[in-house]
């Protein structure tokens, strides 16, 4: 190996080895200490993917363009979240070395998959994410629910699994190759009925990790039982690894001609099952969970309207959204967590700062100017109307037109109903540095991309590889 190809798997390294590092240290000192090892490691992660030369691969791997941007961005969320657990941990009384490696291995993970080449490497990377969100789902002692998501979304991923790599497994016999250029080489057409299976069944298996319908029931039980930061890891850079991992995986699609009508059917009924559903919780994690489950239906929309430029902006502005909404629900989490929705009544002013971060997210999840969400709507639909897929945006109209009851709920709550008893778990108390800094950056972000998305868009425009 050349020191260049040394150099280009700096950020994988220091990721995989400061997973283990930390693990063995919690065995000789354990201390809250490795929450801030861990938070350093991803940190120096992102910071040298910075540094790295332009499309540097090895074996199985290139650091292109987009794979840099979305390895920043998983390692800053990750960093972020690292110290927030560390504060959540802390006052619920959770120690253990395990929660901070198993999040820098499940970052090792989504960093592999955005800079796969090959399906073999995009499939050990997914599922080496997603193996680590099994045990952080559950990570919480004696969680009676934290037991039964880990449980439900081991049993449901498994399956999700075995399903991908069976289509991984069929597209080598059809084609004799997993290098994703060579794959991608293919011309729309005619293809043979097992190239046609692999892609559906591929697209099974992202379509679980994305929750999109009918493979997203597994959501609102695993989003309600995980920990509020584990929680918020898996809402935005475990989707955000989903759909890298699609964007890799589209020129192979387009080789069948198909692929455009289970994507609209995708897209259509996820953004109406989730918006729907969002509607009828009074518990605000299952509410942000079919929200998350409508809002990767905009996504799918994306894909469908051929525009996967638009698909990554919508993505990045619901991380900003999911970070501020999960972030305040962990910063005001006391023994129990605050989930029941009418716990939050009158919080606006009692935690000012998670009233905020809270209601900025509502706002932007809904698409109400001038903030990311609205712009990443318009960006969606916009690419679908210039795609001629008019049902597409009418439908995406129509389910955020639905949705913003859910949204405006929970803005109404923090401020315009007065609160009760003080609800068992709701610790209204000064916030620790990094979650306060994780709210402010988060709600800043929803603004700033809100009202200034060109840079971030022109940027997907040039480094994402189809457009």
């Amino acid at each position: 190996m050349t020191g260049l190809q040394l150099t280009a798997l700096l950020p994988l390294l220091i990721l995989s080895a400061g997973s283990v590092l930390v693990l063995l240290a919690g065995a000789i000192r354990p201390g809250w200490y490795h929450y801030q090892t861990a938070a350093a490691a991803a940190l120096a992660a992102g910071a040298l993917t910075l540094l790295l030369p332009v499309d540097s691969a090895v074996s199985g791997l290139c650091f292109t363009g987009f794979s840099r941007l979305m390895t920043l961005v998983f390692c800053g969320t990750g960093t972020m979240l690292l110290l927030t657990c560390s504060s959540y941990n802390r006052r619920r009384g959770v120690p253990g070395e395990e929660i901070p490696a198993v999040m820098l291995f499940a970052l090792t993970g989504m960093v592999a998959t955005v800079s796969a080449t090959t399906l073999l490497m995009l499939f050990l990377g997914l599922e080496a994410g997603t193996f680590a969100f099994y045990i952080l789902v559950a990570s919480e002692p004696g969680s009676e629910h934290g037991g039964e998501a880990g449980l439900k979304y081991l049993l449901n991923g498994t399956l999700a699994a075995a399903i991908l790599g069976l289509g991984i497994g069929l597209i080598y016999c059809d084609s004799g190759t997993l290098d994703l250029a060579a794959l991608a080489g293919t011309r729309p057409g005619t293809i043979s009925p097992l190239r046609m299976t692999a892609i559906s069944l591929m697209l099974l298996g992202v379509a679980f990790k994305l929750s999109l319908v009918p493979l997203h029931l597994w959501t609102a039980d695993v989003y309600q039982g995980a920990p509020a930061p584990v929680t918020a890891l898996l809402s935005t850079a475990s989707k955000g690894t989903a759909v890298a991992a699609l964007v890799l995986l589209i020129p192979l699609f387009e080789s069948w001609r198909g692929i455009g009508d289970l994507l609209r059917w995708l897209a259509i009924l996820t953004m109406l099952a989730g918006n729907l559903a969002a509607m009828a919780q009074n518990s605000l994690k299952r509410l942000l969970a079919w929200s998350s489950v409508g809002q990767m239906g905009y996504v799918a929309l994306a894909f469908a309207a051929a525009s996967p430029r638009s698909a990554v902006f919508y993505l990045m502005a619901y991380c900003c959204a999911g970070l501020a909404s999960f972030g305040a629900v962990a910063a005001v989490s006391g023994q129990e967590e605050a989930d029941q929705l009418d716990g939050w009544r009158g919080l606006g002013y009692r935690s000012p700062l998670a009233g905020l971060a809270l209601s900025t997210a509502m706002l932007s999840l809904a698409g109400i100017p001038p903030t990311a969400g609205f712009m990443a709507k318009f960006a969606v639909l916009s690419a679908a109307l210039r795609a001629g897929e008019l049902a597409l945006a009418l439908t995406g109209i129509a389910a955020a037109a639905l949705a913003a009851y859910a949204y405006l709920r929970v803005i109404v709550t923090l401020y315009m109903k007065t609160p009760g008893d003080q609800p068992t778990g709701l610790a209204v108390e000064i916030m620790s540095v990094p979650e306060t800094l994780l709210l402010l950056l988060a709600a800043g972000s929803i603004f700033l991309l809100g009202l200034i998305p060109s840079p971030l868009l022109d940027l997907l425009g040039r480094i994402i590889p189809v457009q």
